[in-house]
């Protein structure tokens, strides 16, 4: 699977359901999410904005997204909703690895660019530093309907979270159409 293949599979309702461990302070946290993931191809307005706002060339782009998340957390009674756009930047002499541009970081509320990387085993990677931290996210497919992650982040200074994450598919893509973009491409 490619870095494209990936981001197909990806769009559609998810319901997401993140178990969060907090290292320093030895505790669990659970929260839930409804996610919708939609593929915006490389022309699109808002991938052009996001490659110029990084001073990346647009035809560089291969793929985007658009992410929007509305859930809740299991200590706070706050709403946490947003959306982002994501843009895949593929290195020129390998487009397995390549920069994530994100409208907004998962880990602070700014624009940042990380690095992805695209294993032979189907699996996403994503790395990105921020000023204060740094994660790091493997994403796969478990079958076309449900998709997992499990996240590693840490701040400068010690504090740690781990977290797991699974997503099932609510709709958006039929899972035959999910099915055969989850097949390995032959050559």
């Amino acid at each position: 699977m490619n870095i494209e293949e990936f981001f197909q599979l990806s769009a559609g309702k998810w319901f997401s359901h993140r178990t969060s461990h907090h290292l320093a302070f030895k505790q669990a946290e659970n929260g839930k999410s409804d996610i919708v993931i939609e593929t915006l191809p490389a022309d699109h307005p808002d991938v052009i904005k996001l490659c110029e706002q990084y001073e990346f060339e647009p035809s560089r782009a291969s793929c985007g997204a658009r992410v929007t998340w509305n859930g809740t957390m299991e200590w706070d009674e706050e709403k946490h909703n947003g959306s982002t756009v994501l843009v895949i930047v593929p290195n020129e002499d390998d487009p397995d690895e390549g920069k994530l541009l994100r409208e907004m970081g998962y880990a602070e509320k700014t624009p940042v660019a990380g690095s992805y990387k695209m294993g032979s085993d189907g699996a996403l990677t994503l790395v990105t530093e921020y000023e204060t931290m740094w994660s790091e996210e493997r994403l796969w497919f478990a079958s076309p309907n449900l998709r997992m992650r499990v996240g590693v982040l840490k701040r400068f200074g010690g504090f740690s979270m781990a977290s797991f994450t699974s997503e099932i598919r609510m709709g958006g893509q039929p899972a035959q159409q999910a099915s055969e973009a989850a097949q390995p491409v032959s050559s």
